[in-house]
């Protein structure tokens, strides 16, 4: 029997958190964001912010991988790709009303900080337009979130790994997604 969504994604947050856990533990103090960040309230409060204001959008990168592959795969942070079209102003002001933290703007992204401190990412990027039109819809909690489709998200994680000004450590996790999202799933029983 195949995992829920959201059972998956609770697990994905779960190692992500023992990882942060395990770093401020290794720099002899705790974590710079305070609390544990909570990647299934990031997504939810972020799924019914875009939701509430008609934009159209899917969960990508780690989340979604682990989501597709049915295999936790800690990951910094929640990335979501928005329609590219959509007027970025207002996306923002839906966030901050919301109660999540603007830290950054740029040509293709906008980056926030949840109120449990899980950075979330929105990227506006024409390439993931099609995508969003595509995607998936899992119920989660009380939400219905977007995830783009596997044969999108390896597409996409492929054209990362290929891309030459990508750091190679990136590159490097992009091509282990795509051959968890093709079905390379370490079997627990090797102690992965």
């Amino acid at each position: 029997m195949e995992p829920s969504p959201r059972r998956v994604l609770q697990a994905v947050s779960d190692a992500s958190a023992r990882d942060w856990a395990l770093i401020a533990a290794r720099r002899g103090g705790g974590h710079e964001m305070g609390a544990t960040p909570d990647k299934v309230a990031a997504l939810l409060d972020t799924t019914r912010a875009l939701d509430g204001i008609g934009a159209p959008h899917a969960l990508i990168g780690g989340v979604a991988v682990g989501i597709h592959s049915g295999v936790p795969r800690a990951t910094a942070d929640t990335d979501i790709a928005v329609m590219s079209t959509f007027e970025r102003a207002v996306i923002v002001q839906a966030l901050t009303k919301a109660a999540f933290r603007l830290t950054g703007e740029f040509a293709h992204s906008a980056n926030f900080r949840h109120p449990s401190g899980e950075p979330v990412q929105l990227v506006f990027d024409v390439a993931f337009d099609a995508m969003i039109g595509r995607a998936e819809r899992f119920p989660i909690g009380t939400a219905d979130v977007r995830i783009v489709r596997k044969a999108d998200l390896i597409a996409m994680k492929e054209r990362a790994a290929a891309d030459p000004s990508r750091p190679r450590s990136k590159a490097l996790r992009d091509r282990a997604d795509v051959e968890l999202l093709r079905g390379d799933v370490p079997d627990p029983d090797e102690g992965w």
